[in-house]
């Protein structure tokens, strides 16, 4: 019966026109009925280029823990639905998960505001809800929603810190800067703060005696950058910060290129990190976040493991034909988000939602490319980050702060 229910269910949705794969074929009469997890991404979209990242490494998370046994003796199978990149579908589709397809999990989708929309289903369902990329951690309230990227419970705060902090240790350090900013969610909270905690760059950039020679904000979706390039050239800025997701930035970067211009340094908050590399010369000396670059430094200190994690992924990207091959942050951000459900699946034993999140309360999770993780309710589970920044050297990332997880030296304004 079960059998016959996921085959009504994989008519039906293709017959919607919904996006779904799995990484593990229907059960044969020797196998246990599968675990099936569901979740959304940015299949299609402005969010795609990063999407695609996600669901490359969470398919090789899952064909990697299916050849390990399974979990609690069974197989998994993903489902994943195509949100295209549309907040205002990411309710709907988690619903029709819980209720209608009836899976077992949920892993969360990519985007902030994507994730805090699924939280609200989840809440409402109770089902324990990991996810890879949300950082406005004072609206994370659900006691069991799981981060698998952490900036700890105040990025507005910490990001701009370790930026300026980055940038100061240069011979000739950035005075004046100008940022500009996606109106989504956590993007705007890096500027502007939340609520009564109004941090954010521009606050801390005068806390630190740097100028603020621009401050513009613009709405998701936004194509056409002339306007806000223009305005970035006659500031002059010394540093420009791009709080954006996806591909905003090259689009920024582009558009200021067509009126002769180029700033010193770009600090580009939650890129696509292909992309940007597509910008060849253009993109040298570009900073970003992460929690993890394949530098070969690091690669060397976390051993044959991470090594044929980070060898796997390069294929199936190739395979898949994406552009960008490399496993970065935001694939072991997925990786994070995985090991966080199935440790509190193995440590509740079954697959009970309420006792899988007090697992993780009470003993944590283990992850490759974090550690050992705690997750504390009074902090909304963000654990303490990991988060360094990387540049683009040579035509690759690379970590570059803090000094004692560099793979290069931070590099300053191309003279």
């Amino acid at each position: 019966m079960r059998r016959r229910l996921w085959s009504v269910v994989t008519v039906a949705l293709l017959v919607v026109g919904v996006t779904a794969c799995s990484t593990k074929p229907s059960t044969t009469a020797n196998e246990q009925p599968p675990i099936v997890v569901g979740s959304t991404l940015a299949l299609t979209g402005a969010f795609a280029a990063t999407g695609i990242i996600h669901k490359i490494a969470g398919e090789a998370f899952v064909d990697r823990l299916n050849a390990a046994g399974g979990l609690l003796g069974r197989p998994v199978k993903w489902t994943v639905l195509d949100d295209q990149s549309d907040t205002t579908k990411i309710a709907p589709l988690y619903e029709q998960l819980i209720t209608q397809d009836k899976v077992d999990l949920i892993m969360g989708p990519y985007a902030t505001p994507n994730i805090l929309a699924a939280m609200a289903v989840a809440e409402r369902h109770g089902y324990v809800l990991p996810h890879h990329t949300a950082v406005l951690a004072p609206q994370l309230t659900y006691a069991c929603q799981f981060p698998g990227w952490s900036i700890g419970p105040t990025p507005n705060s910490f990001i701009p810190n370790q930026l300026f902090d980055a940038v100061a240790s240069l011979p000739n350090p950035p005075k004046k800067i100008a940022v500009l900013t996606s109106q989504s969610g956590s993007a705007a909270f890096v500027t502007d703060g939340l609520g009564n905690d109004k941090n954010g760059v521009p606050t801390i950039a005068a806390q630190r005696g740097l100028q603020v020679v621009l401050n513009e904000h613009y709405a998701p979706g936004t194509t056409d950058w002339t306007n806000l390039a223009t305005k970035v050239r006659d500031a002059a800025p010394d540093l420009l910060i791009s709080n954006s997701l996806g591909v905003d930035t090259v689009g920024q970067l582009n558009a200021m290129k067509q009126l002769g211009y180029k700033p010193p340094l770009t600090f580009s908050l939650f890129p696509a990190p292909g992309p940007l590399l597509g910008l060849g010369a253009d993109g040298e000396g570009i900073l970003s976040v992460s929690i993890f670059e394949p530098n070969p430094t690091n690669l060397d200190k976390m051993g044959g493991d991470v090594k044929a994690i980070v060898q796997d992924f390069k294929k199936r990207a190739t395979d898949a034909k994406v552009p960008y091959t490399v496993f970065e942050t935001q694939a072991a951000a997925s990786w994070n988000a995985w090991q966080i459900l199935t440790e509190g699946v193995k440590g509740a034993g079954k697959l009970d939602q309420k006792a899988i999140c007090d697992s993780l309360h009470s003993k944590g999770a283990d992850t490759t490319f974090s550690g050992h993780l705690t997750f504390d309710q009074k902090v909304n589970n963000f654990w303490p980050t990991t988060l360094g920044i990387k540049q683009i050297q040579g035509g690759d990332w690379l970590m570059v702060w803090p000094a004692d997880r560099a793979a290069a030296r931070l590099k300053g304004a191309a003279t």
